[in-house]
């Protein structure tokens, strides 16, 4: 019966180490090309470093997402609640115009970059986007302090944020 409850004890243990969230973007995000507002290219590296030394809360959207847009009142209260942190919105639109109509009919505040390759391009592959709206937090360090939620009102999100204070 020990060995059975210790083999069960190294299962779940296991299982649990293999389900931990990276803390690190992958070599192939950071090097992903988005483009800004103004139609530049950026590497998501260079958007990072743009914004060291302050928590980052990222949100990947795109203006005809039903519940990106159901969203966005949730991220709006996170802001008022957490008014310092860097809000930063990812787009996978295919369109670059559709995008720039999309940050001004829903009033998204922050920063905005357009993912150049999709939802499902080399940078939505690197973070495992499987679902959008899809948010993230990355701490004054550069770490990754929440890989994954998808409510801008989670708990897991504003205990993460509650912890970075």
């Amino acid at each position: 019966m020990k060995k059975i409850i210790s083999i069960l004890a190294i299962a779940i243990s296991a299982f649990s180490c293999s389900q931990a969230q990276p803390t690190e973007f992958k070599a192939e995000a950071l090097s992903n090309t988005m483009k800004t507002l103004e139609n530049t290219e950026i590497t998501f590296k260079e958007i990072l470093e743009k914004y060291e030394g302050k928590t980052i809360v990222i949100d990947v959207w795109a203006s005809w997402c039903p519940d990106c847009i159901k969203g966005m009142p949730k991220v709006k209260t996170l802001q008022e609640k957490y008014p310092d942190l860097t809000y930063l919105f990812l787009s996978v639109d295919k369109d670059y115009d559709s995008w720039l109509r999309g940050i001004e009919k829903y009033d998204a505040q922050g920063e905005h970059y357009l993912i150049a390759d999709g939802q499902k391009g080399v940078f939505g592959k690197s973070i495992n986007l499987s679902w959008i709206p899809r948010y993230m937090v990355v701490d004054k360090t550069g770490k990754i302090a929440l890989y994954k939620v998808i409510e801008a009102d989670d708990e897991k999100l504003i205990e993460t944020l509650e912890k970075l204070k």
